[in-house]
């Protein structure tokens, strides 16, 4: 009876020696040389493969991607939102077109239609992003009651233009013909974004 006892005390502390090895094994995920994943509970240098660890952050360089915290990108200057335009479409990703995109109220429909506009957009070689003023009324050369004179020797100083949209030359793809698209510029949530 002791024995029996003494038996079932010792029956909780006993595991075979499979389930105790597997709680303890860890899997290592490595890339071969020719860049295929490889699964192995030993060390990867032991396979002939190296340990697929997500790269290292680059040092700050006051990019868009490594000034917010939560990990959203992006543009804070017009010139960050220039760039990224030209660089979504040199690379043809309507994704990091469709990332500078103010999207607030869109409807499903008009997603998709803006998602084939930006797609076109992206397959289109660029030729140069021009901005885009708003147009000034008419001066008018004389004001009344006052003389040509007048009006010389008291000019008003030239208000601040900003752009409010950018133009996006481009050619069609295979051919020289010209594309023109305005995109509309807001600056919402301290960003720069484009509208069609």
């Amino acid at each position: 009876m002791i024995r029996l006892s003494f038996l079932l005390l010792l029956l909780p502390l006993w595991s075979p020696p499979n389930a105790a090895h597997a709680q303890t094994t860890r899997l290592n995920r490595c890339s071969d040389a020719q860049g295929q994943s490889v699964y192995t509970d030993r060390p990867c240098d032991s396979v002939g493969a190296r340990s697929r660890l997500p790269p290292p952050a680059p040092a700050s360089t006051g990019n868009i991607g490594q000034r917010d915290t939560l990990g959203a990108r992006c543009p804070r200057r017009l010139s960050e939102l220039v760039e990224a335009l030209r660089s979504g479409i040199a690379s043809n990703d309507v994704n990091r077109l469709s990332s500078l995109y103010l999207w607030g109220a869109v409807s499903d429909a008009g997603a998709q239609r803006i998602l084939g506009q930006l797609e076109s957009l992206a397959r289109r070689p660029l030729v140069d992003v021009v901005p885009v003023y708003p147009s000034q009324g008419p001066a008018s050369s004389q004001e009344e009651g006052q003389s040509p004179a007048a009006q010389e020797a008291d000019p008003e100083p030239p208000a601040v233009r900003h752009p409010i949209g950018l133009r996006l030359e481009q050619t069609l793809p295979g051919s020289v013909a010209r594309a023109s698209t305005v995109l509309g510029l807001r600056r919402q949530y301290g960003c720069f974004w484009i509208t069609l």
